[in-house]
């Protein structure tokens, strides 16, 4: 019986906090480990080899790109699956992954990522999208950009339809937008110096305009962020490509923060949700925008809509709770202003069954009581 090897590729940088759950998670998926250190000065190494896992040294050149590409090359395994140091590795049935792999005619597979946000790690503080993890080796795979770096995926595979990549059983929990973890490491200040310097080289990279409004918006710098997520848009227009779900949905996020919202607004997201029908998260932004309007009926019934959808086609950068705790507490906060209390208390009880720990909710409850 054929037998495949399974490769498990990471770069690290004073990893301590995260890395001893994430290779102990992955020992039990991998044949081999190959860990790319590029500087640490805490025990990152030591904790690696007590887990007896191979440490190669690079020098870093700020380029995580290049950094991966050189872990790519160290691993001798069939397949490669790439993680993070703060990442977590969950495989319901190990065995079915090893025959899919080794029987399957497709060269890369998604995973299943949970993104924790905020500062704790619960489930229902997550936002969940299916990545390419895993990758076939020796197939001419390869990251590229020097932040955010991604597969080439269709650079190897032009005529690869995302909606026909395979996600397998396996799910991969990331700490690292916990609150406390991108305070600690200055991930913003970082990486927005690193896409700068990404533009100078390369301008039409719309991919470096939405990394970039993606790191001003946690800094709050709206009016800045706003016009990288335009630009990014634009750019993939430019390229004759329909630009992705995500920025979509960081658009109208923004719009919604910087309570920029009006009738015009309104009529672009509904041109978005035309591209991308199936989006929870863009119907629940269009529900608040209807809120902020004081149009509460057509709120409600967008927000039923978001129910209807659920939160399943996680093929977009899905926010936990857009189909169910979210939708039902914002359809209480309708009720409330059409001074439909029983109906407004029983939205807050819904909300509050699927997340019993939904401050919003409680707290709106209590004050009907």
């Amino acid at each position: 019986m054929e037998v495949i090897k399974l490769s498990v590729c990471l770069i690290v940088k004073n990893e301590e906090r995260w890395l001893t759950q994430c290779l102990e998670s992955a020992l039990q998926f991998a044949d081999e480990i190959i860990i790319v250190d590029t500087g640490s000065t805490d025990s990152t190494v030591e904790i690696c080899r007590s887990l007896g896992v191979r440490v190669e040294h690079y020098e870093w050149d700020n380029d995580f790109a290049s950094a991966r590409n050189f872990s790519l090359e160290l691993a001798t395994g069939d397949w490669i699956l790439w993680l993070d140091a703060d990442e977590k590795l969950l495989i319901n049935d190990l065995e079915f992954v090893r025959q899919q792999l080794m029987q399957g005619s497709d060269h890369l597979y998604a995973i299943h990522l949970v993104n924790y946000i905020g500062n704790k790690v619960s489930l229902h503080e997550t936002y969940h999208y299916n990545q390419v993890r895993i990758i076939r080796n020796h197939y001419g795979f390869k990251f590229q950009n020097n932040v955010h770096e991604t597969i080439n995926v269709n650079e190897v595979l032009p005529q690869l339809i995302t909606t026909d990549i395979q996600c397998l059983p396996i799910e991969i929990h990331h700490y690292g937008y916990l609150d406390s973890v991108v305070i600690d490491k200055g991930k913003s200040k970082r990486n927005i110096a690193l896409l700068e310097e990404a533009l100078r080289k390369e301008d039409d990279n719309p991919w470096n305009y939405y990394h970039l409004a993606s790191e001003h918006v946690r800094l709050k710098n709206y009016d800045l962020s706003f016009r990288y997520v335009n630009r990014a848009i634009i750019g993939f227009l430019e390229k004759k490509l329909a630009p992705p779900s995500l920025l979509y949905k960081l658009k109208y996020s923004i719009l919604i923060d910087a309570k920029s919202i009006d009738d015009k607004v309104i009529a672009a997201i509904d041109k978005a949700i035309m591209m991308y029908p199936d989006y929870v998260d863009l119907h629940l932004y269009r529900g608040i925008m209807l809120m902020s309007e004081k149009r509460y009926d057509e709120a409600i019934h967008t927000f039923q809509h978001c129910i209807e959808l659920g939160e399943s086609h996680t093929r977009h950068l899905t926010l936990a709770g857009s189909g169910t705790f979210h939708a039902w507490y914002y359809i209480g906060q309708c009720h409330e202003k059409l001074s439909n209390q029983a109906l407004a208390k029983n939205a807050y009880r819904t909300s509050v069954s699927f997340y019993p720990d939904y401050l919003p909710a409680k707290e709106a409850m209590f004050t009907l009581q």
